[in-house]
C-alpha cells in the first residue's frame, strides 16, 4: 500500500495585475482548470479561498506572483492534469500572461497520506529546491525522486505551519 502522496507547489509572476486586460485570457479560465483538477483521476486537494480558487493569495512580497499548491495520489495523475487536459492549453499559453522565472517555480514533494501541506511548508519546499537542486525534500518532474522511508519519518512536521484552508 502506498504510504505518501505528492504535493505540489508552483508560483508564476504575472506580467500585469489581474484585472489588467492582459490578464483576461487566463482570468476567464481558472475555474474551468480548477474544475478539471478537481474531478482528474487521483486528485486530493487544492488550495483554495472561499471565492474557490486562490488568486488572491499572496504569500511573497511580490503581488504579482501566483501561488497554486495541491496533492496528487501520484506523480503520473499529476502529470496527466498538468500536461495532457484542458491544463495543457494554459500551460502552452503561459508566456501570453506570465515572466519566465530565473529559478525554480515548480516544486513536488511527498506527504504522508492525509498531511495537508500548508504555504510556509510550500515555500520552504520550493526555496530548498533552488538552493539545492533535486533530493528527497523537494525535486521536479525532470528529477523525480521516489519517497525513502527513513527520510520520510525524519521529518518533524510539526515544524511547518498549517495550512489555513487545510
Amino acid at each position: 500500500m502506498n504510504k505518501y502522496h505528492l504535493a505540489q507547489v508552483n508560483i508564476a509572476r504575472m506580467k500585469a495585475p489581474l484585472e489588467d486586460p492582459l490578464m483576461a485570457g487566463f482570468n476567464v479560465r481558472i475555474n474551468e482548470i480548477n474544475a478539471l483538477a478537481d474531478k482528474s483521476p487521483g486528485f486530493i486537494w487544492r488550495l483554495e479561498t472561499s471565492q474557490g480558487n486562490n488568486l488572491y493569495l499572496r504569500p511573497y512580497d511580490d503581488d504579482r506572483i501566483l501561488f497554486n499548491m495541491s496533492v496528487w495520489e501520484t506523480v503520473e495523475a499529476l502529470k496527466n492534469y498538468a500536461y495532457h487536459s484542458a491544463h495543457a492549453e494554459m500551460v502552452r499559453q503561459r508566456q501570453e500572461w506570465f515572466n519566465k522565472f530565473d529559478g525554480a517555480s515548480t516544486a513536488l514533494w511527498w506527504v504522508p497520506l492525509g498531511h495537508i501541506p500548508g504555504v510556509d511548508e510550500a515555500k520552504k519546499r520550493l526555496e530548498y529546491l533552488q538552493a539545492h537542486g533535486p533530493t528527497q525534500f523537494a525535486f521536479n518532474f525532470k528529477t523525480v525522486i521516489p519517497p525513502d522511508d527513513p527520510f520520510q519519518e525524519g521529518i518533524d512536521w510539526s515544524s511547518f505551519k498549517p495550512c489555513p484552508a487545510g
